[in-house]
């Protein structure tokens, strides 16, 4: 049985890596063809790039759905946005000299996020979610995308780059690729839970929801090697809207979506609380290191919380 599950874990670990990295492609091959068709950077920034790190969760969640195991998404939907604010903002306040942000993101993006985390706890608390709800959240996604590109900076006008047919081909792949590595990471997750005995959820909000937020580890943490922390933090709050907004939404127009009993419990006031503690951080307009290792030590504590639950029963 032991074996089994190594197997079944690999499985998972493998088909995240290919769900990322052709996510990855997808971003890349679509912002170049998006040039050289001449969509304007920043648009392409707003919509495809945004998109494109959510990608993971979205598609996992999709797949979910449709086989019939949409209690999954809301684990990795919580799981993510709780560890994009608590890990990755964590990570990056400690490494980062001089932590400053953007007034515009105090003023406009910060209480948006903080809308998006406690409609859905709304939404989310009578342990269902209709199709009007799934409107109003792809309504205010919407708003949120058309409100930035109606605020966008001048920019210069940029040089479109050629592209080949084989663009083309690694766009499609890449998309390929990101349906088999979503069908088999729901399906590693599925074995896993049966043979270890917990939800399926339980998973999704911790090894799931660690994985898909690497995309956002990773462009945060080059942003503040760059000592572009109004990137960081855009990025995260941008993951954020889209995980609370699309994620949740989009998959619920392919079938019936199930709310974990555990989730509703502990989870979602849990990432309400997390996203309020955001927004009261970012009101001195930066992030110093010891706050980062507060937000550091949270992950920790709600890793040890899952993990508690697990052993208690909880998690099965």
């Amino acid at each position: 049985m032991l074996w089994n599950i190594l197997l079944y874990l690999l499985i998972i670990i493998v088909s995240l890596g290919v769900l990322i990295k052709a996510s990855d492609w997808f971003v890349f091959y679509a912002e170049r063809i998006g040039r050289a068709w001449g969509i304007p950077s920043f648009i392409i920034g707003v919509t495809i790039i945004a998109f494109g790190t959510s990608l993971p969760e979205l598609t996992s969640s999709i797949v979910a759905v449709v086989e019939g195991h949409s209690g999954i998404v809301l684990g990795s939907v919580i799981g993510s946005n709780i560890t994009n604010i608590l890990l990755v903002l964590g990570i990056v306040a400690v490494m980062a000299k001089n932590f400053t942000l953007n007034v515009r993101v105090l003023d406009l993006d910060i209480p948006l996020l903080i809308v998006a985390a406690i409609l859905s706890w709304f939404a989310l608390q009578d342990g269902e979610f209709s199709l009007p709800e799934a409107i109003i959240f792809l309504v205010a996604l919407g708003s949120f995308i058309a409100n930035t590109i109606a605020n966008k900076p001048e920019e210069e006008r940029e040089i479109a780059p050629k592209v080949s047919w084989k663009s083309y081909v690694l766009l499609v792949l890449s998309g390929v690729l990101i349906f088999v590595g979503a069908k088999y990471t729901i399906f590693g997750i599925q074995e896993l839970a049966t043979l270890a005995g917990v939800k399926e959820e339980f998973i999704a909000i911790t090894l799931v929801a660690l994985g898909t937020s690497l995309p956002e580890v990773m462009v945060s943490i080059s942003a503040v090697r760059q000592n572009k922390t109004d990137i960081a933090v855009g990025n995260i709050i941008g993951s954020n809207v889209f995980n609370t907004f699309g994620v949740i939404a989009i998959p619920s127009l392919f079938g019936e979506m199930e709310i974990p009993p555990g989730i509703m419990h502990f989870g979602l006031p849990f990432m309400v609380a997390v996203t309020l503690l955001f927004g009261f951080i970012c009101v001195t307009n930066r992030i110093s290191r010891w706050e980062g290792l507060m937000l550091l030590t949270l992950y920790a504590y709600f890793v040890y919380e899952l993990i508690e639950e697990f052993l208690n029963g909880g998690g099965g």
